[in-house]
C-alpha cells in the first residue's frame, strides 16, 4: 500500500496564491521604480555642471546607481521566485519540501511564499 499524495487543499492553494498575487504586484512596482531611478539617473549627467561637483558628490551618484541597480536585479529574481511558486500552485506542487517531500509549514509560507525548501531541509 503507498501513502497518499500529501498537498495542500485547492483551497489552501487559492489563499496562497492571492498572497503571492499581492506580493507580485508590490514587486513589480517597486522594480519599475527603481528602473525608473537607474534610467532618469542616467540621463541626468553632470557634464554640463562638472565644474560644480566635487570627487566625493560623483563617488555618491554613482553609488547611488549602482546600488539602484543592484536592488533592480534583487527585485527581478524576486518576482521570478513568485512566479514560479504560482507555476507550482497550478501543478499542485506548491508547499511540498523538494529535499524531503513534506508539506512546509503554512507559517514559513506565509513568510517566504517563493520557499521550496522546509527550515529543516535547509538547514
Amino acid at each position: 500500500m503507498t501513502d497518499p499524495v500529501i498537498r495542500y487543499s485547492d483551497a489552501e492553494l487559492e489563499e496562497f496564491r492571492e498572497l503571492i498575487l499581492a506580493k507580485l504586484s508590490r514587486a513589480r512596482e517597486e522594480y519599475e521604480s527603481l528602473k525608473s531611478l537607474v534610467v532618469n539617473d542616467a540621463g541626468n549627467s553632470d557634464t554640463d555642471t562638472a565644474h560644480t561637483f566635487n570627487a566625493l558628490e560623483a563617488g555618491a551618484e554613482t553609488y547611488g546607481r549602482e546600488e539602484a541597480v543592484r536592488l533592480a536585479r534583487r527585485q527581478a529574481d524576486f518576482i521570478q521566485k513568485l512566479q514560479a511558486a504560482l507555476v507550482r500552485i497550478d501543478n499542485k506542487t506548491y508547499g511540498i519540501c523538494r529535499v524531503t517531500g513534506k508539506l512546509i509549514p503554512k507559517e514559513r509560507l506565509r513568510l517566504v511564499p517563493h520557499a521550496t525548501l522546509s527550515i529543516d531541509a535547509k538547514k
